[in-house]
């Protein structure tokens, strides 16, 4: 007769397969999840150490050219098949490529990797508390916005033009996660992010050329600048692909909600750019209000209002899932 140990617990029989593997699929999921910021990160850092040789408007340009050849590889774009209203969403969603890479990267070279990065997380922050109507994204917002105040607060190396680039930023992807939304029910797949990668690159061939004109170009900082396009388009892209098979949408939402903490360490460790307490706490507070509002609603909170509608759920589906693009990951 054979015994089971406690170490030879059987599996239920409802459970089948998937059960066995979960656990060790979660695990896996995080760690594509934490190999997905730190590589968005220290592309970004990547980037910063060639802004003295090429510029923050040179580094964009050869970025979106890596960017736009990874994408239109991967995806194939097919724009013959696109209709005018979906090559309208396809030029709006590339102006927004365009003008949110560079905001963020002139503000990375002026107020720091993660303060610029914290900051422009306020834009999908400020797309998911529009969409809602609970009492604690309420709370939120009023967090996030205390956190600006001190981030923003008067200091000797206080660079206001900075911060404004950095909310520009924020703005910029605010947009593009609605603009998205429209091109992802127009077109299929990833051919509308695709297609806009490949405009944008288009879009930054004078702007490349203008840059590599005017400054000393080293191979060492083209190929910092080319290193970044690949660890901020085609490594996260894939990790994320693969952590999505692996781990709930709401998961993945409030898991990227903490890379701003990543973008702090990264500037930290690689770029030496340390911040005082204050703004530690600030970065902190952000992030808890991101997390905040990509949590799902409770079952408790959903109380019932007439007209069939229920209080504290989004208007959004799924809102917790958040299909957001990580700087460094939008074409």
């Amino acid at each position: 007769m054979t015994t089971v140990t406690s170490q030879q617990r059987p599996v239920p029989a409802t459970a089948g397969p998937a059960a066995v593997v979960r656990a060790p699929g979660r695990l896996t999921g995080v760690a594509l999840m934490t190999g997905s910021a730190a590589s968005t990160q220290l592309g970004a850092a990547t980037a910063a150490l060639a802004f003295p040789v090429l510029g923050p408007a040179g580094v964009v340009a050869i970025r979106q050219w890596v960017a736009a050849a990874v994408l239109g590889t991967a995806i194939r774009p097919r724009f013959a098949s696109f209709t005018w209203p979906q090559w309208r969403l396809v030029l709006a969603l590339a102006v927004v490529f365009a003008t949110m890479n560079l905001s963020l990267y002139a503000a990375i070279g002026t107020i720091g990797l993660g303060l610029a990065v914290t900051l422009e997380f306020l834009g999908p922050l400020s797309v998911a508390l529009a969409a809602s109507r609970r009492g604690t994204d309420l709370g939120s917002a009023l967090v996030a916005a205390a956190a600006v105040v001190v981030l923003a607060r008067p200091r000797p190396a206080t660079s206001y033009a900075g911060i404004a680039l950095a909310l520009l930023a924020a703005a910029c992807w605010a947009g593009y996660i609605l603009v998205n939304r429209a091109a992802g029910a127009s077109l299929p797949g990833s051919q509308g992010p695709a297609a806009a990668a490949c405009l944008s690159a288009l879009l930054y061939v004078p702007v490349g050329v203008w840059a590599l004109a005017s400054h000393p170009v080293t191979a060492p900082a083209l190929g910092r600048a080319a290193t970044a396009g690949v660890l901020c388009s085609a490594i996260p892209m894939t990790a994320d692909l693969l952590a999505l098979r692996r781990v709930p949408a709401r998961f993945f939402g409030v898991f990227m909600s903490v890379n701003p903490v990543f973008a702090a360490l990264t500037g930290l460790i690689v770029l030496g750019q340390s911040l005082p307490p204050a703004d530690w706490l600030a970065i902190a507070a952000i992030v808890a209000a991101n997390m905040v509002s990509a949590l799902p609603v409770t079952a408790g909170a959903r109380r019932r209002q007439p007209g069939g509608r229920y209080r504290g759920r989004s208007s959004v589906p799924h809102r917790s899932a958040r299909p957001w693009p990580r700087p460094g990951r939008r074409g």
